[in-house]
């Protein structure tokens, strides 16, 4: 089977990629660090285990594809708590199966053929998740990626793009909290997104699954902004996730909220192309999403190990939101490749080279002369690991 053409200029992904960087090489420190993968390692609400057990019978008939009533509603309760948004949960949210299922499908479902008779664009910050550039290839749009560094606060300046792009854009992907760097949209940022968006008529894509994990204020959110400033509901859709909030990646409970006609077309997409999460997992994550003690909880343990990192390096950025380091490496160690190495054959500590989170463009690659370190682990690991990196990479 041929594999399709426009796929053809997707890297390998980034974790394979780090395994053939790092060959056969032992590591050097004892025992070895895992710093690389945003994978969630707090306990998870000690409640969902038997929820789960008591609504067992529901693996057995297929579950709904919009969601259960709870579910729903638990979803709406938190956005109000969370947003002081009022969402319709019958009509403008969308249950999912992770939010990565939504990031995908959504351009499957919102996507035109052609932007005023042209190839559409798809925007995307530099770094960023990879299934934006996936989605983009997938509905034959053009990707362009956005660099998103020091200079610009570490998010993208959409607003300095030529109006001729802007004009084919259909689509925008933005993160905030961003994921590698952690630097959070404010509430002007949004408000300068939205206006873009309608100027330009095109759809913003908010991932805000990191918006529970900060230090200091809450992250402002597009859903808040839209309301400040009176922005049509259809011209965002914001995803969100119990996956980083709850610690329950596995759970696979994410949502889509945005106006009654975009929830509609992803709804009618899902119907056919989507994997419902199954009743006694979505009875739990309703139970889940009506809870915030364990959130604030979680919120602690990040809160610590980030003060850790203010200490030990204190000459280092530290981000406002998110569970990541994102770090630049002394340029007498080389690029990011060399310090991930440098790292493991001395140190025992992997990390991702930044360069695999992003894509090289005219400017460059905004990722290679920097390292993502994930602060997932108990507090005693973070501080070894990030002793031995400053003792590697810092002194």
């Amino acid at each position: 089977m041929n594999y399709p053409q426009r796929f053809s200029e997707l890297p390998e992904y980034a974790f394979p990629r780090l395994r053939t960087l790092l060959g056969e090489s032992e590591p050097g420190g004892n025992p070895p660090i895992q710093m690389t993968i945003g994978d969630p390692r707090h306990a998870p609400p000690d409640f969902v285990g038997p929820v789960i057990a008591e609504h067992a019978a529901g693996f057995m008939p297929y579950p709904p594809n919009d969601g259960t009533p709870e579910l729903l509603s638990a979803c709406a309760g938190w956005l109000k708590r969370r947003y002081d948004h009022d969402a319709d949960p019958e009509r403008e949210i969308l249950v999912l199966n992770g939010t990565r299922e939504g990031l995908y499908n959504a351009s499957m479902a919102l996507c035109p053929e052609a932007k005023n008779g042209r190839q559409p664009v798809i925007l995307t910050p530099n770094p960023f998740y990879q299934v934006y550039a996936v989605a983009s290839l997938s509905v034959g749009a053009e990707p362009r990626y956005v660099n998103a560094t020091e200079a610009t606060g570490f998010l993208p300046d959409f607003t300095a793009l030529d109006a001729d792009l802007l004009d084919r854009t259909a689509i925008l992907y933005v993160c905030s909290p961003a994921n590698p760097q952690g630097a959070c949209a404010t509430m002007a940022y949004w408000s300068a997104l939205l206006a873009l968006a309608e100027k330009h008529d095109f759809t913003i894509f908010a991932d805000e699954c990191y918006a529970e994990i900060y230090r200091g204020e809450p992250p402002v959110g597009v859903l808040e902004a839209v309301r400040a400033t009176g922005a049509d509901p259809e011209r965002a859709v914001a995803f969100h996730s119990l996956s980083k909030r709850s610690n329950l990646a596995g759970l696979r409970s994410g949502f889509a909220v945005s106006g009654p006609g975009n929830i509609a077309r992803m709804k009618q997409l899902r119907a056919y192309a989507g994997a419902p999460l199954p009743l006694p997992l979505q009875m739990a994550a309703a139970r889940v999403w009506a809870e915030d003690t364990h959130v604030e909880e979680n919120r602690r343990l990040y809160a610590e190990k980030f003060a850790a990192a203010a200490r030990i390096l204190p000459d280092q950025r530290i981000p406002e939101a998110g569970f990541f380091l994102w770090l630049p490496v002394p340029p007498a160690v080389g690029d990011g490749e060399q310090a991930a190495l440098k790292l493991w054959r001395e140190a025992g500590i992997k990390v991702l080279p930044g360069a695999y989170l992003a894509r090289t463009t005219e400017a460059g690659n905004p990722g290679a002369d920097f390292i993502r370190v994930a602060l997932v682990g108990p507090l005693d690991e973070t501080i070894d690991g990030l002793t031995r990196l400053r003792d590697c990479l810092y002194t």
